[in-house]
């Protein structure tokens, strides 16, 4: 988001001191060189740094792993077995903190990196443990980078998307707002690359099964999420008294 949008944005959105911001795969990953976005990651780890200086909490919830390693593993099918999934998340995410690391330093902030599991969230002790550790980094400045614990998580035990996970996080620290950067900006009555009359519904008051049904199905590819994974992160985050904003993956601020 540009700074004059969150500046025209609903006070819950423009006077927010707590972010989580969450990025897909397909914005990390320039999929055909199988490499991190560099030049975008630095672009935004910018933007960041800028929120900091103004005072506002800034947790990533970044995917991108798993597309990272598949080239590297030969995996280039569209649709992965668990196995394979869990062993390109453990190649892939060591090369997805390094690119985070390398775009915050550039802007004299430290990057942290947290991986979670369902569990984690519904697990109290679990909970409270994950809380405690992202109040204590942001309180040291920290930009604590999250995803989802693929390596571990199983079919039954799992997030699916980082759109549910990041609606979690902002949840368990008490966010005031979860921003979804995506390829598209916002929700449509259908999906607008498919039907040229789908119409932008600009502001959702209400997730009623109508809306919710505008969703559709995920995208094939590396994405397992999809508007209707956002839709089910609004009704989580919302139910937990965060603002949500779906956006256009332009830089989250710009200009002092």
């Amino acid at each position: 988001m540009s700074e004059a949008a969150i500046a025209s944005a609903p006070p819950a959105l423009a006077g927010a001191h707590r972010l989580v911001v969450k990025i897909g795969s397909a914005l990390v990953v320039d999929s055909k060189a199988a490499a991190p976005r560099a030049a975008w990651l630095a672009s935004v780890a910018a933007d960041i740094a800028r929120l900091r200086a103004r005072g506002v909490d800034v947790i990533v919830v970044s995917s991108g792993a798993i597309a990272l390693a598949r080239r590297s593993l030969g995996l280039t099918q569209k649709r992965l077995k668990l196995e394979e999934k869990q062993a390109a998340a453990a190649v892939g995410q060591i090369r997805l903190a390094q690119a985070w690391t390398e775009a915050l330093e550039a802007n004299g902030l430290t990057a942290a990196q947290l991986l979670l599991t369902l569990e984690d969230t519904e697990d109290r002790r679990r909970y409270l443990n994950a809380r405690a550790t992202l109040n204590t980094l942001l309180g040291f400045g920290c930009i604590p980078v999250i995803n989802e614990n693929d390596t571990i998580a199983t079919s039954e035990i799992r997030f699916g998307d980082n759109d549910r996970l990041a609606a979690r996080v902002a949840e368990m620290v008490q966010a005031d707002q979860l921003v979804l950067l995506s390829d598209i900006d916002g929700l449509y009555t259908a999906d607008p690359k498919r039907d040229p009359a789908a119409a932008h519904i600009p502001v959702v008051e209400a997730l009623t099964p109508e809306i919710e049904a505008m969703g559709g199905e995920p995208p094939p590819g590396y994405s397992s999420g999809g508007m209707r994974t956002k839709l089910v992160a609004a009704r989580i985050a919302t139910q937990a008294g965060c603002a949500m904003v779906i956006s256009v993956a332009l830089m989250l601020c710009t200009g002092e």
